[in-house]
């Protein structure tokens, strides 16, 4: 038993993932997304992912492209890539069910991608500026799908918007 305590975690142990310091980007950035106002009595905080988020698919998009930044940032702290894709996860579930009309901005006010993100970094980094040339590819392949996720959520938009127009244009007039 006492040797499964001491194996070493992505090769790092428990002990030296907890010494890696996180930028201070890295936590300003989630808090200001996630957790920037708090509600008095309650408790509950939200920040600029669900007030902008409440802007019909540019908010989103918006904090999408923030949300980028920490996946990157995965990246140079060498977290492995079965956590990057889940980072990716995170990012993607928080811009389509936050896409969806009054669904979607409640679900920012719950959904706190980017904290859960920065919290799987420290979690699971190995180091500073220890990523690999295939792990920088590996992310770039994942912004490229979910930058094609968000161009076709806007396109899908589009197309559903210009249905509606054009069946309020062919109304006859009273």
């Amino acid at each position: 038993m006492k040797e499964i305590q001491t194996r070493s975690h992505f090769g790092v142990t428990k002990a030296e993932r907890q010494k890696i310091e996180l930028e201070e980007s890295l936590e300003s950035l989630s808090h200001y997304l996630d957790n920037w106002v708090k509600i008095p009595v309650v408790g509950w905080r939200f920040g600029l992912d669900a007030v902008i988020g409440l802007i019909p698919n540019v908010g989103d998009m918006a904090t999408s492209l923030a949300s980028f930044y920490i996946l990157v940032a995965g990246v140079r702290y060498g977290v492995p890539k079965i956590t990057l894709l889940r980072m990716a996860f995170n990012i993607g579930l928080d811009y389509v069910v936050g896409s969806i009309p009054f669904i979607g901005d409640a679900f920012d006010f719950v959904w706190k991608s980017n904290k859960q993100n920065v919290d799987l970094i420290r979690e699971r980094a190995t180091g500073k500026n220890v990523g690999t040339t295939s792990d920088y590819l590996f992310v770039g392949l994942i912004i490229f799908g979910l930058i094609a996720l968000l161009i076709g959520s806007i396109l899908v938009s589009l197309y559903i918007l210009s249905l509606f127009f054009r069946e309020i244009w062919n109304l006859p007039n009273f």
